[in-house]
């Protein structure tokens, strides 16, 4: 029964986006839902590096309550996470993260870039013709690789959203937060 909910639920992004390109005159979306997930990837790298960069160091060991985890830890499970389901949407083999929660910043901060490095070319070739291929994810749930990409961008939102909240418990103002630069002048 899910294997059927995560199907109905690409089919109607997949008409939500073919309705959406049609109301403005577009040509249809070659591969909807793959393209829509890549395309949220280059502003949710920079944004949670950004996130991971904007924490001092001395802050990774931050947790808002004795229950949740550390700031370092989160910047480890974002990054596991990129691997995994990364791996899993476009079938290549994640490498190794070698990284820890204890490790220092600098450390955690290439691990996470490398992870999102990691995500842009395993999905470069993903297209939407085997997104109703089976897999396993977290806890060996069946899903599908639709469901697996579905989960990744989900992931996206919700671990910026943490680290927005980690960074502001902490008197920092989350990346998207920030004001904008002024403009500059024009030379003369």
């Amino acid at each position: 029964m899910r294997y059927l909910g995560w199907i109905a639920l690409v089919a109607g992004m997949a008409l939500l986006a073919g309705a959406a390109s049609a109301q403005q005159g577009a040509a249809p979306v070659a591969n909807p839902v793959s393209s829509t997930v890549k395309g949220q990837m280059p502003r949710f790298a920079k944004n949670m590096v950004a996130a991971a960069d904007a924490m001092p160091a001395e802050k990774y060991a931050f947790k808002p309550t004795p229950e949740m985890n550390t700031y370092g830890h989160l910047v480890l499970h974002i990054l596991q996470t990129n691997y995994f389901l990364c791996a899993k949407i476009s079938g290549a083999t994640a490498p190794e993260a070698n990284v820890t929660d204890s490790d220092p910043k600098d450390k955690l901060v290439a691990g996470l870039k490398a992870s999102f490095d990691f995500c842009a070319t395993a999905l470069a070739n993903v297209d939407d013709s085997k997104l109703g291929e089976p897999t396993t994810l977290f806890g060996n749930r069946p899903s599908s690789r639709a469901g697996a990409l579905i989960v990744l961008s989900d992931e996206w939102f919700d671990h910026y959203g943490t680290q927005a909240v980690y960074l502001r418990l902490s008197g920092i103002l989350p990346p998207t937060a920030q004001p904008p630069a002024p403009a500059q002048p024009p030379k003369q």
